[in-house]
């Protein structure tokens, strides 16, 4: 007969992860919940009667959905034998011979017991590797990256991947030793998160003393090279571990041939840091993995010490000055209501040869300015032709954040390439050469802050003076990001002889070629040279929000119009003449997200500045306004806040990016039933380095046994904000 369990519980992501039950607990009421859960050795600690923390195995053990359990009309006797090797007489929530300290040490995780909680071990392998007392914070860069990876789950944002072809003999054992060197000569390589102490703080980091390469062969035949590829893309990132933030993979092919991936977050390491580690790699191989030098400087230490310095001041200013005016138009909408009905992402490629490539090259040269304004240009137009009563139209810009005052950055490996927002007004009846200038004096201006994050960059441009919503007073970041990739300098040929040392152990290397990351935009647009000196472009879309034709048609009026302009326009070619080029095309179209979808309903503000952000997540199946009472049932003095139902983990952070973005102390909480997904974003957040959030679930909708839901709910959201200031335990 099931029966009514009168708890609620307040649990912490790890490690290790523990749950604070509050309520009457009977030994037959956890002995079932635990039995319709994978086995697991749980530990309990009993404070009082009506108070337990239980702390459970590392994940992906389900803990919310042991909350929601615990928390709901659970089976209350028990079945005999449900729970293997647990006494329910005695300790319900492991086996007897578990060695339980009822009264302490319960709180230590049992893959990771040599070190406590808040140490931040990455690897949970030795636990040896101490992390300095006094640790740096991200910089805003990473911090940008690592909200939209977070915010994302699933869609393998802000990964990158190169690769190249091994022809003639491979030593693996020396491949692996020269990585090693590597590691041990690139701080970047050894640096990993760690989690910092309190609610709200700014992710940390931290270089290691050591780090492993994450090397993995393929025998021939074993993978399929494009199946490699995505697998790899996907798999979720561990960057809490010092050297995970790179992969490396091995596939051979018949020849001998093989084929080497490099797969990398962007929250460490760039397109342009992994060639310059490209050809670090072939020296160290050379050498047979010996060390061919100390460690590089500078390095990402000294690149965080240099953005420390900066005086944001004029770079606000700047922005401040020249951002984006009102109703600056980006890619535009659809005019119906139809959306794109496919999931992920997609990618879209053309390219202009080398005499088209040269002709575009020089035309640009001539008007002073460079094949990457040419690039913006051509999107400029297609931007304005989409919305020509536009007052302006916005799109982001690649930069290598290299070119700073800090000598030697063009050498350094680490997370630099950021992006930058341009926008541009354009008159019909101006000459086309004339926007051509004006995007390139605006990139040249921006130049001086490529250091500038774009979340910076939007957090000091002029907000939204109107809007529906939580859109008011927004400042939006472009929806489009243009990139022209350069790669990182080879030096002179003479000075380099490792193609040549190679060629004396047979071995031949092939040309890199690079994989663009997804981004947080929905349209990335990236053009780079090909070994023949053709132009290739590429288009990376969101296919929620953008159909294949459309994405399709896009790239191709862009290839149209850099093949076209340099050869049918003069000086006094109007823009509304350059479009001309255009008419025979449709105007590609993209799907707006529902505004409810990606913000935060607010059923109560904060009763004073800096108290944080509570969260309300929806169980399944919950109805509109189920947590509407609690503004007035709960005392304390955060923002009350909830998300419509029915929710995801993605709808609920991308509603809780703006806070975390903001650094506010975070708490999630819900009725039963809103564990499973609570623990989920909870765990999610912590894992890309923020501090993380408690979770309080309390009162079952559906419980007869609790008259006042509403009540309960609102007692442990109590009871976790008070923890939560008390605490600073990750």
């Amino acid at each position: 007969m099931a029966a009514t369990v009168a708890m609620t519980v307040v649990f912490r992501p790890g490690p290790p992860t523990s749950l604070d039950l509050h309520g009457r607990l009977t030994p037959a009421a956890l002995t079932a919940a635990l039995a319709s859960l994978p086995p697991c050795t749980p530990t309990l600690h009993r404070h009082t009667d009506h108070h337990h923390t239980l702390t459970l195995p590392p994940p992906p053990f389900p803990a919310g959905r042991l909350s929601d359990l615990l928390t709901g009309a659970a089976a209350g006797e028990g079945r005999p034998g449900a729970a293997r090797g647990h006494d329910a007489a005695a300790h319900p929530a492991h086996p007897a011979d578990a060695g339980c300290a009822t009264d302490a040490g319960c709180a230590t995780d049992a893959g990771c017991a040599t070190h406590p909680a808040d140490a931040g071990c990455a690897a949970h392998t030795g636990c040896g590797d101490q992390e300095p007392q006094r640790l740096p914070p991200t910089t805003p860069l990473q911090h940008d990256v690592l909200l939209d990876a977070m915010t994302h789950p699933g869609a393998g944002l802000h990964v990158e991947q190169l690769h190249w072809r091994w022809y003639g003999p491979l030593d693996t054992p020396r491949f692996a030793a020269a990585w090693q060197t590597l590691y041990d000569t690139e701080a970047v390589l050894r640096t990993a998160l760690a989690r910092p102490a309190a609610p709200g703080a700014t992710p940390l980091l931290a270089v290691h003393p050591h780090a492993a390469p994450q090397l993995e062969r393929h025998p021939r035949g074993s993978a399929d090279w494009h199946a490699l590829l995505l697998s790899e893309r996907m798999r979720e990132f561990d960057l809490y571990r010092p050297g995970t933030a790179l992969r490396i993979a091995l596939l051979e092919e018949p020849g001998p041939v093989f084929r080497v991936l490099l797969t990398y977050h962007q929250a460490l390491l760039d397109g342009w840091s992994a060639r310059l580690l490209q050809r670090t790699l072939y020296r160290a191989y050379l050498a047979d993995g010996r060390p061919v030098g100390s460690e590089r400087r500078p390095d990402i230490r000294d690149h965080m010490r240099w953005l420390a310095r900066q005086d944001p001041a004029p770079a606000r200013a700047f922005w401040a000055r020249t951002g984006a005016p009102p109703g600056a138009a980006g890619l535009p909408g659809h005019r119906t209501a139809g959306r794109p009905r496919l999931r992920g992402h997609g990618r879209t490629r053309q390219r202009l040869t080398p005499h088209e490539a040269r002709h575009l090259r020089n035309w640009a040269a001539a008007h002073g300015a460079t094949e990457s304004t040419a690039l913006h240009t051509a999107w400029a137009l297609q931007l304005h032709r989409a919305t020509p009563h536009a007052p302006a139209v916005t799109f982001a810009a690649a930069v290598s954040g290299r070119g700073i005052p800090l000598p030697g950055a063009e050498r350094l490996p680490g997370p630099l390439r950021g992006a930058l927002p341009l926008h541009v007004r354009i008159d019909p009846a101006t000459p086309l050469t004339r926007l051509l200038s004006a995007l390139a004096g605006q990139a040249l201006e921006a130049a001086s802050y490529e250091w500038v994050s774009p979340g910076q960059a939007a957090q000091w441009s002029p907000p939204t003076p109107h809007g529906p919503g939580p859109d008011a007073g927004a400042r939006p970041i472009p929806d489009s990001l243009i990139a022209f990739e350069a790669h990182a300098p080879t030096g002179p040929a003479d000075d380099d002889p490792v193609h040549t040392e190679l060629a004396t152990e047979g071995v031949r290397v092939g040309a890199a070629e690079a994989i663009g990351a997804h981004t947080a935009h929905p349209l990335t647009l990236t053009a780079h040279h090909d070994t023949d000196g053709g132009l290739v472009l590429t288009c990376v879309y969101d296919r929620t929000r953008i159909t294949d034709s459309d994405a399709a048609e896009t790239l191709a009026q862009t290839t149209l119009l850099l093949r076209e302009l340099p050869a049918t326009t003069g000086g006094t070619t109007t823009v509304a003449e350059a479009l001309t080029l255009l008419d025979a095309g449709p105007v590609p179209r993209i799907a707006r997200p529902a505004p409810a979808a990606r913000t935060l309903r607010i059923l109560r503000a904060a009763a004073r500045t800096g108290a944080g952000t509570i969260c309300l997540v929806p169980p399944p199946d919950a109805p509109p306004g189920c947590y509407d009472a609690l503004a007035a049932a709960y005392p304390g003095p955060q923002t009350l806040t909830t998300v419509a139902p029915p929710a995801d983990a993605r709808t609920v952070l991308a509603a809780l990016r703006p806070a975390l973005a903001r650094g506010e102390p975070l708490l999630l909480g819900g009725f039963s039933g809103a564990g499973s997904l609570a623990f989920e974003v909870a765990e999610r957040i912590a894992s890309h380095g923020w501090h993380p959030p408690l979770v309080a679930i309390g009162g079952a909708l559906t419980t007869q046994g609790d008259p006042d839901p509403v009540r309960a709910l609102a007692r442990t959201l109590e009871t976790a904000a008070a923890a939560a200031t008390t605490t600073a335990r990750p």
